[in-house]
């Protein structure tokens, strides 16, 4: 058992029979009245994010969850497979669990996290960054780059990326998975 005070982003816990993933926390000591957590969960069997606001000192039951890297295979309707790189095991899980899934592309390395217990998928991260081929992108205009300027583009995967003017189609860009920003553009 924890408490409030061992709140994390990132830390997994049992709340209302459904295990949750901290999304953002906040510890308040206001002026008056008694301290308090605010958190922002996400609910890894809906995918649902939700605001609890917990009393200072409460128990929490956390969940001990294992990190293995995954390699993405292919999706349907539905789900995505991997597979892990060591063991050749395959698992799927539903598209709703993982976060930016956009960007994913054949071969992307990611992080599932189970639970140790249960031996149960309860999320998968993306890296922080990835790596994808300008397939559309409008020309700039000569002059049009005094400011920073920015121009829609379509990358490999289908995903729809805001780019500088001096991106050409076949550029290979970083791209952040959480804001979906453009990051550089990178030689291959």
């Amino acid at each position: 058992m924890a408490t409030t005070s061992d709140i994390r982003k990132g830390m997994c816990m049992e709340y209302n029979g459904s295990t949750c993933i901290v999304v953002e926390f906040m510890h308040v000591k206001p002026g008056k009245g008694n301290a308090f957590v605010r958190t922002k969960l996400k609910n890894l069997t809906n995918g649902k994010v939700f605001d609890n606001t917990f009393p200072a000192g409460q128990k929490i039951e956390d969940v001990r969850v294992e990190r293995r890297q995954y390699q993405y295979l292919y999706d349907d309707e539905e789900r995505f497979y991997f597979m892990n790189n060591e063991t050749y095991n395959q698992i799927d899980i539903l598209k709703e669990m993982l976060d930016n899934s956009q960007y994913m592309k054949e071969g992307l390395e990611v992080d599932a996290l189970f639970h140790s217990e249960k031996e149960i998928v309860i999320a998968c991260e993306m890296p922080q960054y990835v790596i994808l081929q300008v397939t559309e992108v409008e020309p700039g205009v000569k002059g049009d780059t005094a400011t920073n300027t920015l121009t829609p583009c379509i990358v490999e995967t289908g995903a729809e990326v805001r780019v500088p003017l001096f991106i050409k189609e076949g550029d290979f860009i970083r791209v952040d998975t959480a804001t979906g920003s453009y990051m550089e553009r990178v030689k291959q």
